[in-house]
């Protein structure tokens, strides 16, 4: 059992996998840091030095000058400005993911088409085989073709 185990957890794609987690969650936390240190501050700014963070309602009657003094009092909350951060957080990780995926995909260069096995016969349109000289469907006459080496 344990050897099986291994074989499975060092197949390529095991490997490949958990390597895009770690890396996907460090690159998660850039993104993070980047939205609120350096896109929400002034943003906020922009909009009336507004706190993204400290943007919530109030769920229990009373009133609180922050989200952490909310929380520590133990009121309930809705934090609509930690989620519009996080929205923005998965905006912008969004992004990059279809960009790096649009690269790698121009990278790869489509398998060429095989090449054709069969024609049309010009009098009834039936496919025919290239090497064929007469249409199995009509019996006309038709001129062989070698296919391309």
């Amino acid at each position: 059992m344990w050897k099986e185990l291994r074989d499975f957890a060092m197949r390529g794609n095991v490997v490949d996998l958990a390597i895009g987690v770690i890396i996907g969650a460090a690159f998660g936390k850039i993104v993070t840091s980047l939205v609120n240190d350096l896109i929400m501050p002034p943003l906020g700014l922009i909009l009336g030095k507004v706190d993204f963070t400290n943007l919530f309602i109030d769920l229990s009657g009373k009133s609180y000058g922050s989200l952490a003094a909310a929380k520590a009092a133990g009121a309930a909350t809705i934090n609509y400005g930690v989620f519009i951060n996080n929205i923005i957080d998965f905006v912008i990780v969004g992004l990059v993911v279809f960009l790096l995926v649009r690269g790698i995909n121009r990278l790869h260069k489509a398998p060429p088409a095989p090449a054709p096995t069969t024609r049309s016969c010009p009098y009834c349109l039936t496919a025919v085989p290239l090497q064929a000289t007469r249409c199995p469907a009509c019996t006309s006459p038709i001129e062989a073709v070698q296919p391309a080496q």
